[in-house]
């Protein structure tokens, strides 16, 4: 194969990092602009995306710097937004890339023959996937750079970081990461609602209500492979008024626990006093994959048992049905 045609199938991910915060309208016409580039294109809310680039790369007869320099030109002429652009061999290595660049924008391509050298000198918190606790774990144990994290058996690491996350950071470290880019549009706000079937106040039923609200929108979130980033609350009342607030998570979640925590500040937050309640709306916001949420790891060992309980939940409810088990309080007693 020509060298040049080797250089061309060589970096074929691109990561693009928007600035932060970014309207909803500029990250779509950014989006705009990745697909001018090439068809497979997937959105990363509420300010990144990947892009594969093998089709592209042969389509536009260019290398891949180039391309992601073409990209920037055209983000910042047309739409005055500057971006940061990672492109490597993998999904990892580029949004590891893009990372290290500083504001406000630039391009950075790694090549499969550059991986290892690159990675290796870089902090182990800058690989991307690594969260915080991770880090810290890691450093505890002397494992402070990419480098040192590759050369450490997976078995070791597996044990320091648990079982798929082990797994997943030892790969990683040494630039195995196999996800493909998966066409993706902005995903859609995810919905779920109750009405009451008389004016309620707040109380047990509408508590009640609110609780079954968490379960069946953290449900539908896991099911579709999607965490939220906000949750919005909206309160019917008798006349046909409403009253809607959103709040962020501190962390992207489709957990129950989380959810619920939230929803109930939300709840606690209308103020409703003797409001009469005619129905519910809780909605999951700036959705993302779940795979793009970094799994921290947990130091409550409650919290561990929490999930795994969910987890188990879940698959009974694949099986029996939604309402055959959940949280004690979202069972509304009999009238």
């Amino acid at each position: 194969m020509p060298l040049d045609a080797m250089a061309r199938e060589a970096s074929t991910v691109m990561h693009v990092r928007c600035p932060d915060p970014l309207p909803e309208r500029a990250y779509r016409q950014v989006l705009e602009q990745l697909a001018d580039l090439s068809p497979v294109v997937q959105a990363l809310p509420p300010s990144a995306a990947l892009v594969e680039l093998k089709g592209a790369l042969r389509y536009h007869g260019v290398d891949a710097r180039r391309l992601g320099e073409i990209l920037r030109d055209r983000t910042i002429s047309r739409l005055g937004v500057d971006v940061r652009v990672g492109i490597g061999p993998s999904v990892t290595v580029a949004a590891t890339a893009s990372a290290r660049i500083p504001p406000p924008g630039g391009v950075l391509a790694i090549s499969p023959g550059q991986v290892a050298d690159w990675l290796g000198p870089l902090p182990v918190e800058a690989l991307h996937g690594i969260g915080p606790r991770q880090a810290q774990v890691l450093r505890e144990f002397g494992i402070h750079c990419v480098g040192l994290l590759a050369a450490v058996p997976p078995a070791t690491v597996q044990r320091l970081l648990g079982g798929k996350a082990g797994r997943l950071a030892a790969d990683r470290a040494r630039g195995i990461d196999p996800r493909p880019v998966v066409p993706r549009a902005l995903p859609a706000s995810a919905t779920v609602g109750c009405a009451f079937p008389r004016p309620a106040l707040d109380g047990a039923q509408v508590r009640s209500c609110l609780l079954d609200l968490v379960m069946r929108l953290g449900r539908l979130l896991r099911r579709r492979g999607q965490a939220a980033r906000a949750l919005t609350l909206t309160v019917r009342f008798v006349g046909g008024t409403s009253w809607e607030k959103t709040r962020r998570l501190a962390e992207p979640s489709a957990h129950d626990e989380d959810l619920r925590a939230l929803a109930c500040r939300l709840m606690d937050g209308a103020g409703l006093q003797r409001g009469r309640l005619t129905g519910l709306a809780l909605k999951g916001e700036d959705l993302l994959d779940a795979g793009q949420v970094a799994e921290q790891l947990s130091l409550d060992p409650a919290r561990e048992s929490r999930l795994v309980a969910e987890e188990v939940m879940d698959r009974i409810r694949d099986k029996f049905g939604p309402g055959v088990i959940g949280t004690a309080g979202a069972f509304r007693r009999a009238p």
